[in-house]
């Protein structure tokens, strides 16, 4: 069974591919601001951080779906959208993108406890027809150190990793020293939980086992 992953997050990749599954990558061409915003247009309000996640995971998923379904380059397999955000003080945060938003973000939760939600979605494909679509929000609290200096902090964001995602914090590569304690499911805080993953994989009636494709675990 053929995973294509509606991501380019080399973090999901990553975690993909250390539990024995190599996807295929295909970039989603998602305005993630416009679809927030018309949600929360329609909906008559802001989105909650379990529904901003699902919808973005939905949307990324759909779009390469289609992509797919078009082009013919899919004949059987699942299709995985996957969107993330981190909320601290019950305002949900994404990706900084500038140095700036992501100092003042630390500063905010040096020595606190944040919540990250992963957002999931599963399409599956039978002779290359989208069927059926699951999705599932993950959540784990995260708690910063409360003794990381400034100079420490300058140095992980010129660096360039926290601009670009969500919360401005990794734990799987230079900023998991800053983490004191998780409490879920780590790969969640990655991008990516794998248990939310297998549950929606069985739910749609296939073997977690049956997406093992790579020979190098």
């Amino acid at each position: 069974m053929r995973l294509y992953l509606a991501s380019t997050s080399p973090a999901r990749l990553m975690l993909l591919r250390t539990a024995g599954i190599e996807p295929v990558t295909v970039a989603p061409d998602v305005d993630e601001d416009v679809v927030a915003a018309d949600a929360a247009r329609s909906g008559g309000g802001p989105l909650t951080p379990h529904r901003v996640v699902e919808l973005l995971a939905r949307a990324k998923a759909e779009a390469v779906s289609r992509v797919l379904t078009d082009s013919g380059d899919i004949t059987d397999g699942l299709v995985l959208g996957g969107d993330s955000v981190f909320v601290i003080d019950d305002v949900i945060y994404g990706k900084p993108h500038t140095a700036e938003k992501a100092r003042e973000r630390w500063h905010l939760q040096r020595g606190r406890t944040g919540q990250l939600y992963s957002g999931h979605w599963l399409i599956d494909h039978a002779a290359g027809v989208a069927g059926r679509g699951v999705g599932a929000v993950a959540v784990a609290d995260v708690t910063f150190a409360d003794d990381i200096e400034d100079a420490e902090l300058d140095a992980y964001i010129a660096t360039g990793e926290p601009l670009l995602v969500a919360g401005a914090f990794t734990i799987d590569s230079l900023g998991a020293p800053f983490i004191t304690h998780i409490s879920g499911d780590p790969s969640t805080v990655v991008g990516l939980s794998l248990p939310t993953l297998r549950r929606l994989v069985t739910g749609l009636g296939h073997a977690w086992p049956s997406l093992w494709n790579r020979t190098d675990n």
